[in-house]
């Protein structure tokens, strides 16, 4: 059975109901709300500290490792030519329900201020009874800034399956749900396992990492690494998707062929950035483990955006910290490298938020500078968290309703992504995909 024990642990108290606007119905949230008395002064992370020192902002270094090139071709010489987007969106096999059409628990998970503006909660042959858990979440809108990729709107969620209970061989294994979203009403998807080339290209294995943070920009998807990793982050190319050709349990090369326990479509690694200072860890100073990521495109150049992954409840203050796009088109979607390959962060902060399990930042027309939004979970992982606006000068949080609490954004809530196309903001619970305008955000804020 799905692992949610946190959720039955839910408060009784008063239920507030929220009327979500939908595309073509009204979508109702119950949530119970944490005591008011809960929601002092202490839940507020503050201004943004900037880090200015080297030694500070030096552990953020990354190392640009790509696979060789002649690794790639062996392996799609041997699996079959590579294929894109559109051939795993034709293939869709699953399909996203309404909200109406979703459980009352389901739909608790959604945000109570501000509300959705449309909602799904996913195929049950994906929910029920499995340890797979959604955590991350990008679009064609960060893709290209038309919002589309080619024909197709484009809604990617990355999902990570248990590392403690479930079949063995599945533990901490990665996929993506590659979503077609051009119709609102009735959007399909299909699954895509995250591999690794092995054996110089002649065979690959599964990626075994919490995908707590994804970014797809223009033909690569960026991808969080493990915790304790040297790796920061995985590099997939849109281009080099292959076809398996045995249904099996195995993941890798088989007799007759090529296996993912049983996934049709899977994604081999062309390159990973490493923390050059070590792997990551949880002190205070030391290389950060990176936990949810964004692009912002309001940055010159386009900018990765990463917040530290920290425990909830803790009392160290995160960081959260920003990388260049690289904008010579030969490096199109990777960070921009010195002749070494060494990335450096170009803006780092100290924020209070703690388990940090969203990010964004977004810099309006005509300012100056970026205001960044972070969402964390309460501190006993219990009930709905908090979304803060963040600056320099200070933090906001929506209000639920008439209550002190600041505790109304989504339960379990995972990364964030922002189009610049449609102005939305797209994210996940542990059981529902949604979006909001980015304006209702800032409206809650007041």
């Amino acid at each position: 059975m799905k692992h949610r024990g946190r959720h039955r642990r839910r408060r009784r108290g008063a239920a507030l109901r929220a009327v979500l606007a939908g595309t073509a119905l009204a979508l109702t949230a119950a949530a119970t709300l944490i005591s008011a008395s809960q929601a002092t002064v202490a839940d507020d992370p503050g201004a943004l500290k900037p880090l200015p020192s080297s030694a500070e902002t030096g552990v953020l270094r990354l190392q640009e490792r790509m696979t060789p090139t002649r690794s790639l071709d062996r392996l799609a010489s041997a699996m079959g030519r590579p294929v894109g987007v559109g051939a795993v969106l034709d293939s869709a096999d699953r399909t996203l329900r309404e909200a109406a059409d979703c459980t009352s628990e389901e739909r608790d998970s959604l945000p109570v201020t501000p509300a959705a503006t449309a909602a799904y909660c996913w195929d049950p042959a994906d929910t029920t009874g499995t340890d797979w858990q959604p955590a991350s979440v990008t679009t064609s809108g960060d893709a290209d800034d038309d919002g589309t990729w080619g024909a197709h709107r484009v809604i990617l969620a990355g999902w990570t399956h248990s590392t403690t209970t479930g079949p063995t061989a599945e533990r901490g294994r990665a996929r993506v749900a590659f979503v077609d979203a051009d119709d609102p009403r009735h959007p399909v998807y299909r699954w895509v396992l995250l591999v690794v080339p092995d054996d110089g290209g002649r065979d690959y294995r599964g990626l075994a990492s919490p995908v707590s943070g994804m970014v797809w920009y223009q033909d690569k998807l960026l991808v969080t690494a493990g915790t304790g990793a040297a790796e920061a982050l995985y590099v997939y190319d849109m281009n080099r998707i292959q076809r398996t050709t045995v249904d099996g349990p195995a993941v890798g090369r088989v007799p007759g062929g090529w296996s993912a326990d049983g996934y049709g479509f899977v994604m081999p690694a062309v390159g990973s950035y490493r923390f050059p200072a070590g792997h990551c860890s949880t002190a205070e100073s030391g290389t950060p483990c990176p936990g949810s990521l964004s692009l912002d495109r309001g940055s010159a150049p386009d900018s990765l955006v990463v917040g530290e992954r920290t425990p909830a409840g803790g009392d160290r203050d995160a960081r959260l910290w920003r990388y260049a796009f690289s904008v010579e088109p030969a490096r199109g979607g990777l960070l921009a490298a010195d002749p070494l390959g060494r990335v450096d962060a170009v803006e780092a902060y100290r924020t209070g938020a703690t388990g940090i399990r969203g990010v964004l930042s977004y810099r309006q027309p005509g300012s100056e500078r970026s205001t960044w939004y972070v969402g964390h979970p309460p501190g006993d992982l219990d009930g709905h968290g908090t979304l803060w606006r963040q600056d320099t000068d200070g933090a906001k949080a929506a209000h639920c309703g008439s209550d002190a609490t600041h505790h109304c954004w989504a339960e379990d809530a995972g990364s964030l992504s922002y189009s610049q196309a449609t102005g939305e903001v797209w994210s996940v619970t542990d059981r529902m995909l949604f979006s909001l305008p980015l304006a209702s955000i800032d409206r809650s804020l007041g």
